[in-house]
């Protein structure tokens, strides 16, 4: 009887252990859940807390006299008189009549920068475009100069340096209780390609280089990834042959995708001359390293579908043509294709083999073709992140947002591909 005891209590000890091990066990998940919680919610809100002001704008509202005598303009229409006319005068004048009192050309000059250097350049398209309004007075709104910006959107942030006068952030002050200094959408975030200044820099560009690149990419890599699949998992002999090709596509798919912008940069660009910097090749690029992972999850959608659907198909008569083609390949595509788009999410986010291949040039222009000069997303978050204005600060950040939207956006995608096209067998 004791012993019978003695057992039962050596038992609820083992069972106390081992109910203890797992509450451990499950409360350690628990933290590393967390955990990894936490440093989402971190990441996420330095991106956004950076990035928002991105997507603000600082405008000045002016009242313009396009008076041709300040302007040394006569006619308008003349290429030579636009040239060296002084469209700047209207602004300093403009802003003159705001702030009275500045009449020495050191504090004119100071007034000057107040608005981003790309505002003469529209009052010089303004009357390229309408000579007939030359003589007149026009309310135009133009894009506050970066350092203004910066004052109005981070003056309370100590992480942002304020690179104004004294004297600059009173007229800024002023203008901002009058309603002449305003924020607003970013419009021309969206609506133009890279810029010098960073209130004119925009992401348009670098949106139409991606989705040329990725194009490129998917109409490369998934006929020739998935027709690799079929063949390497219907039809190829097993032998040491295709166990070395196996092999190898699964060592690309670990391969640094730096590797893969110097194959491009010695052979699209070495070998056949193909230009830099051109969607074509970077999709090329891009391809090669899409390849190996759309190759292994096509593989795995093919091996998902039963073998009785084959013997099914056989035993009609099917040829092996017909059952890979009209029974294996079609059940089996929801599975490719959702590894393909996943893919192709994460060469979005690629920057090392395109850096390589050129495409980090600075791209004012938005691209019109496959063979224009273009840059993608990731390069221009990088050229904005190393740039010095604190303006592409923010622009960066808002950049990374973007991105980010994208492949989340492709992710989702894939998941809702594969939860409505998939079958439970």
């Amino acid at each position: 009887m004791t012993d019978q005891r003695s057992q039962a209590e050596i038992v609820r000890q083992s069972l106390k252990r081992r109910y203890r091990k797992e509450r451990r066990f499950r409360a350690y998940g628990m933290a590393a859940i967390a955990i990894a919680l936490s440093a989402l919610v971190i990441l996420f809100a330095d991106i956004i807390g950076k990035g928002y002001t991105g997507f603000i704008k600082t405008t000045i509202t002016l009242d313009v006299q396009l008076n041709g005598e300040a302007m040394y303009l006569d006619d308008p229409t003349d290429a030579d008189q636009i040239s060296m006319a002084d469209f700047n005068a209207p602004i300093i004048n403009a802003l003159g009549e705001l702030i009275p009192g500045v009449e020495d050309r050191a504090a004119q000059r100071e007034l000057s920068r107040l608005v981003g250097s790309y505002g003469a350049n529209q009052i010089r398209d303004l009357l390229r475009s309408q000579p007939e309004l030359l003589g007149t007075t026009q309310t135009m709104t133009f894009l506050a100069h970066d350092r203004v910006s910066v004052y109005v959107k981070h003056a309370d942030n100590p992480s942002y340096s304020v690179r104004l006068s004294d004297q600059q952030i009173e007229w800024v002050d002023y203008l901002l209780e009058q309603g002449v200094i305003e924020t607003a959408f970013n419009d021309v975030f969206f609506q133009s390609g890279d810029s010098r200044e960073p209130s004119n820099a925009g992401i348009l560009g670098a949106i139409v280089g991606s989705l040329l690149t990725m194009a490129v990419t998917l109409a490369i890599a998934f006929p020739v990834g998935v027709a690799a699949a079929v063949y390497l998992e219907e039809f190829a002999p097993q032998n040491k042959f295709t166990d070395f090709i196996e092999v190898n596509i699964n060592n690309l798919a670990a391969v640094p995708s730096i590797i893969f912008g110097l194959l491009g940069l010695a052979v699209f660009i070495g070998l056949f001359g193909m230009p830099r910097s051109v969607p074509v090749v970077g999709g090329l690029v891009i391809a090669l390293m899409t390849l190996p992972t759309i190759i292994i999850s096509s593989r795995a959608a093919i091996k998902s579908v039963p073998p009785s659907i084959r013997e099914a198909a056989e035993g009609i008569g099917a040829s092996k043509m017909q059952v890979v083609m009209h029974h294996v390949v079609p059940l089996a595509m929801p599975g490719m294709m959702t590894g393909s788009i996943i893919g192709m999410a994460q060469a979005l986010g690629e920057t090392a083999p395109l850096l390589l291949i050129g495409m980090v040039a600075f791209i004012v222009e938005i691209p019109d073709g496959f063979f224009s000069s273009a840059t993608v997303l990731p390069v221009q978050i990088y050229l904005w992140a190393s740039s010095a204005e604190q303006g592409f600060i923010e622009l960066a950040s808002a950049g990374i947002m973007i991105l980010l939207t994208f492949m989340i956006s492709m992710n989702a995608l894939a998941i809702w591909l594969r939860k409505r096209l998939e079958r439970r067998w």
